[in-house]
């Protein structure tokens, strides 16, 4: 998880980076999504990717969903990116869920995360995609 410091610095270097996720009746603080240059050591790189991190006891009430589709906007419209990547555990069939909500494609390319020792039990990822091509798509369906 990356400490509120480096989340801003992300921001104030490239304009965008993870924001914060609040409850809009109570400001309260949930978690965090958005956007970020993928780490160089990953197979897919260079990439922008997607991601959050949310509270579990906000998980399953559409946040991560509500949250990363505002950042898709904003990597395709403001950015103009082509394409963004999100990768996560194959255990992990939460995130896998809201990546297809969002419109994502499973690319079936799973690899070993470089930062985890292959025998851990999260090591395994699953890479999914989308262009910006296939959100506008999905935006206007």
């Amino acid at each position: 998880m990356l400490s509120p410091k480096k989340c801003q610095s992300l921001i104030d270097d490239n304009g965008w980076g993870f924001w914060a996720v609040s409850l809009k009746e109570t400001d309260t603080f949930i978690g965090m999504v958005g956007l970020n240059h993928a780490h160089a050591d990953m197979p897919f790189s260079p990439a922008v990717e997607i991601a959050w991190r949310l509270h579990n006891d906000y998980w399953g009430q559409g946040y991560a969903t509500e949250a990363a589709r505002a950042s898709l906007d904003f990597a395709f419209v403001e950015l103009e990116i082509e394409e963004v990547v999100a990768f996560t555990a194959v255990i992990n069939k939460r995130s896998q869920l809201v990546m297809e909500r969002l419109g994502m494609t499973n690319t079936q390319e799973d690899f070993f995360h470089p930062m985890l020792e292959s025998t851990h039990r999260l090591a395994e990822h699953v890479l999914y995609k989308i262009t910006r091509h296939q959100w506008h798509d999905t935006v206007l369906t």
